[in-house]
């Protein structure tokens, strides 16, 4: 078994086309389908279904790919061990909630630039129950990560911040009037969420289920962005971390409800394999990160970012 086969592989796996996957590696069709039927002789089983001009793994091509993809991460790995490593380099594929990336991330990545212009960040998005297997196939290097809950098996977590999450409401609506908003008060009222699997719309769930209380309509949205526009528009009430709502808050554009409930603030956490070699370039990330988001979590405790009115 070749590197060169497992790298076609993989590529086709994501194109399911021939054609661009011989352009992707700079050779001509007839030399990947070589290079796949030698992978699927040595195997003894087809890895693609070639159904006319469509392309599809089969069941043993989609249980053959994390392997192959860890195969190839861990020669990456090797390859960038051997160098000289005296000043970061490469690519780093971090994993980030658009909260974080949007919120988080934008001065740390321009001082990161600025500091190691080697460095090739490559930005992610996962689906929270994916993200372990993304970290052990070697998709990601490393992950940020909202939850309150450590990842099993493999994975290594630092806490990095502890985040404030509110409650919102457009300045009207009927629960912005009360001195306090206990999860009963949620019963009968539509709200806007993130995505299933996000840690604090499951805090949010599991206070709202241990109380016995339904609310109404939920209306899931996969952008941060689009829920404060509707919040505004007063189609509900919607739960975000204070990060993304820091300037809504400052102009009154949003009223953060005063929540009587458990808290359903949440932790911040920075993740990767336990085996994985840390590369100068995610050594250096995961510092600057660290060091921070330390301050950013000094400055809010002082009031500085988010006033709540």
């Amino acid at each position: 078994m070749e590197v060169r086969q497992l790298q076609i592989f993989r590529i086709l796996a994501e194109e399911l086309n021939f054609t661009r996957t011989a352009e992707t590696v700079h050779t001509v069709q007839s030399n990947v389908t070589t290079q796949i039927k030698a992978l699927e002789e040595e195997l003894g089983v087809p890895l693609f279904d070639r159904l006319g001009r469509r392309v599809t793994l089969t069941d043993a091509g989609r249980r053959f790919l994390p392997f192959a993809e860890q195969a190839l991460a861990a020669m990456e790995q090797g390859q960038r061990a051997v160098r000289d490593d005296s000043e970061p380099s490469g690519p780093l594929r971090v994993g980030a909630p658009e909260s974080v990336l949007t919120y988080r991330l934008p001065m740390l990545l321009r001082t990161f630039r600025q500091r190691f212009p080697l460095v090739e960040l490559v930005f992610r998005p996962y689906a929270d129950a994916a993200l372990a297997l993304m970290i052990e196939s070697g998709k990601l290097d490393m992950a940020i990560h909202m939850d309150d809950e450590l990842l099993s098996g493999a994975i290594e977590s630092q806490t990095l911040i502890r985040e404030r999450v509110f409650l919102l409401s457009d300045n009207d609506h009927p629960l912005a009037k009360l001195s306090s908003v206990k999860p009963t008060d949620l019963a009968g009222h539509a709200l806007l969420l993130t995505e299933a699997g996000c840690g604090y719309r499951a805090k949010l769930e599991r206070v709202m289920s241990l109380q016995n209380v339904r609310y109404g309509h939920i209306t899931e949205f996969s952008s941060v962005e689009a829920i404060k526009q509707c919040a505004q528009a007063g189609m509900g009430l919607a739960l975000l971390p204070a990060i993304a709502v820091a300037r809504e808050l400052r102009h009154r554009e949003l009223k953060a409800l005063h929540w009587a409930g458990p808290s359903l603030d949440i932790s911040t956490q920075m993740v990767w394999h336990k085996d994985k070699w840390i590369s100068p370039a995610m050594a250096a990330f995961q510092k600057l990160i660290r060091e921070s988001l330390h301050e950013a979590e000094i400055e809010e405790e002082r009031g500085m970012n988010v006033e709540l009115r």
